[in-house]
């Protein structure tokens, strides 16, 4: 019988979407991967109740739990830190100085033999010179220790260890290099160029500006006074001369070695043990300072043949270098005169000692040390036992009124002393900044070099001449070592400084200024506005330069160097101050062997020439009335 049921009808394939098909296949895939899975999907909630089981220790006390519990000594709130955002970030210890030491001589060897170097000296100098400057102010107590070795690893000396140990140069080094910034320019023979000038910022240094007009100049009172000029006694006390002859000449006992050859030759010879016991002639031709002899000859004449026996001068100036040659350890004594003396102190005054450089770099004299007090504490007041000491002296002598002694002990036994005519007189330490700050002599001047008045000085010479001009009087500034000139001994910024002072107070307030330290007779004129001009209508200030008793060109009273034996004495308006002649005597040291085998009379001096008359014979317009100013002396030049 045939079957009654439907016939089942079976979609064509052709007939189904492609989009339907593909979903189709891909639910069957995903049903057969997860037959095949060990993770099976599903779904989970999370009790309520908090898992106490997760911790084995607590705090707190938390219920429904029989977990141990903390001390609470380990989990007090109030004691433990609440925020701590900063992981420990571990230092080393602080290096020990013999470690920084032993380092910085092995990175200055590493440079010294660098080849990057070759041939470039002055970066050499530089890369070490920062080496020195760290271990300077680290470790201090091996600065000069340092020096030493970095003196044997270039060569600089054959004898590193006294030259630059503790007990010389080497405590001097260690405090000014770590602000040094002209040690290889200067201090080692100019083995980098020398920094350039520093522009000058006056606008805030003087406090009132030059008058316009200038005050009206004191009428010349016609009367002329008497002032001695003196300066470089550089008195010896162990050359001793007896009778001027050679009557006790102790030939074979005669020291072969003095003073100043110990202290100048490189390397240094010992120093001698006794006195030198020479006659005068070979104690002048063998390189001594002033024997005494020879200096109480000069006192001696002086008042003889300037006619002041009986009335003595109006005054007398020293401008500086009264002790030897020698190194600080053979300085015996100062010898300081009686009378009205106007002294200032000489590179040869303070500290003295003798670097001996050789190879690439040249013999350094550091004398002159006197440390400004810019450096504070007690380095600033290293010096103050000789300025104490200078001015108590001057006080002891009735030299200085109690006012200027007290200058004289703030201001690097610099001082003003106002006279009751109206002369202010001033004197500097030129040491330091203006002159030895003119000078190179003194390390300490290496210091912040761009400051041109980095101890003071010339602010203190700046204030009283403000207060001459302020008070109509008139001033003579005293220094020992020349600002500019041949430019060997000054440093440019302070000598730029002190130009622009004398050029602001001159010529109403400067009537004149004086110096030592050549050794030489010359004057030297600052013309106004830096001398573009050079003229006798410019020509503002002059400086009187004179080393009294030394041989030749003269005056100065040392004999060393080959110079005569000399004075000078100044003739000056006693109401200008305005020198209107200058006369100068000699004794010829050629002459001297003449005074052995006798006791009868000693050195002579004969007088040498008069200023005004030798230099003036061709100036017309100048009478006999007129002063030997600035504009006397340019006129001379154009004679």
């Amino acid at each position: 019988m045939p079957s009654t049921a439907p016939a089942l009808k079976v979609p064509k394939l052709q007939r189904m979407h492609w989009p339907a098909l593909a979903s189709l296949t891909a639910t069957f895939q995903a049903i057969q991967l997860a037959k095949a899975s060990l993770i099976v999907p599903h779904n989970y909630t999370v009790p309520g109740v908090f898992p106490t089981s997760v911790f084995s220790k607590y705090y707190n006390n938390p219920t429904a739990t029989s977990h141990e519990i903390y001390p609470f000594a380990l989990t007090n709130p109030d004691t433990i830190p609440l925020e701590n955002t900063i992981d420990p970030h571990i230092l080393p210890p602080v290096a020990s100085s013999n470690k920084i030491y032993n380092h910085a001589r092995q990175q200055i060897a590493s440079i010294n033999n660098n080849s990057a170097f070759a041939g470039n000296n002055c970066a050499r100098c530089v890369a070490i010179l920062e080496v020195l400057k760290f271990v300077a102010l680290a470790a201090p107590e091996h600065g000069p220790d340092l020096a030493v070795d970095i003196c044997n690893l270039l060569k600089l000396s054959s004898t590193c260890k006294a030259d630059f140990g503790l007990l010389s140069d080497g405590s001097v080094i260690t405090q000014v290099v770590g602000n040094m910034d002209a040690f290889c320019s200067r201090f080692v023979g100019g083995l980098c160029p020398a920094p350039a000038t520093t522009p000058l910022d006056l606008r805030n240094w003087f406090k009132k500006p030059k008058p316009k007009p200038l005050p009206k100049t004191k009428k010349p009172s016609g009367k002329r006074l008497k002032v001695l000029h003196m300066s470089d006694f550089h008195i010896d006390p162990s050359v001793f001369v007896l009778n001027m002859s050679h009557d006790m000449r102790l030939g074979q006992k005669q020291i072969a070695q003095d003073h100043l050859a110990a202290a100048e030759t490189c390397p240094p010879r010992p120093a001698p043990t006794q006195l030198n016991f020479l006659p005068l002639d070979s104690a002048l031709s063998s390189g001594n300072d002033t024997p005494m002899a020879l200096g109480m000859a000069a006192l001696q004449a002086i008042p003889a043949l300037a006619d002041t026996g009986d009335t003595g001068f109006a005054w007398t100036i020293y401008t500086g270098d009264l002790v030897s040659h020698d190194s600080e350890n053979q300085l015996s004594r100062r010898m300081l005169g009686t009378g009205p003396v106007y002294a200032a102190l000489g590179n040869h005054d303070t500290y003295n000692s003798y670097t001996c450089l050789a190879s690439f770099v040249k013999t350094v004299a550091l004398r002159a040390q006197d440390a400004p007090s810019s450096l504070g504490g007690t380095l600033a007041q290293q010096f103050n036992w000789n300025y104490d000491h200078v001015a108590d002296l001057w006080k002891h002598e009735k030299w200085l009124p109690g006012a200027a002694v007290d200058l004289a002990k703030e201001h690097y036994a610099a001082y003003m002393v106002k006279r009751v005519d109206g002369l202010r007189v001033i004197t500097l330490n030129t040491d330091i900044p203006p002159t030895q700050g003119f000078c190179s002599e003194n390390i300490f001047n290496y210091m912040n070099m761009t400051n041109p008045d980095v101890s003071g000085m010339l602010r203190f010479l700046t204030d009283e001449l403000q207060s001459a001009e302020d008070a109509g009087d008139r001033a003579w500034i005293i220094g020992h070592v020349l600002s500019g000139w041949d430019g060997g001994n000054s440093l440019e910024n302070p000598t730029n400084l002190f130009y622009q002072i004398v050029d602001r107070y001159s010529p109403h307030v400067i009537a004149n200024i004086f110096f030592g330290h050549t050794h030489e007779d010359h004057m030297s004129i600052f013309y106004a506005n830096n001398a573009t001009i050079m003229s006798a209508d410019t020509a503002q200030a002059l400086a009187w330069h004179i080393s009294q008793l030394k041989i030749q060109i003269g005056p100065s009273v040392t004999p060393i160097t080959n110079l005569n034996s000399g004075f000078r004495v100044y003739e000056v308006d006693s109401a200008t101050f305005e020198i209107m002649d200058a006369h100068t005597w000699k004794s010829d040291v050629s002459s001297y062997p003449d005074l052995d085998g006798q006791a009868t009379f000693g050195p002579e001096y004969t007088y040498e020439y008069n200023t005004r008359e030798t230099y003036g014979k061709t100036i017309t317009s100048w009478t006999a009335n007129d002063p030997l100013n600035a504009t006397w002396w340019h006129l001379v030049t154009e004679g």
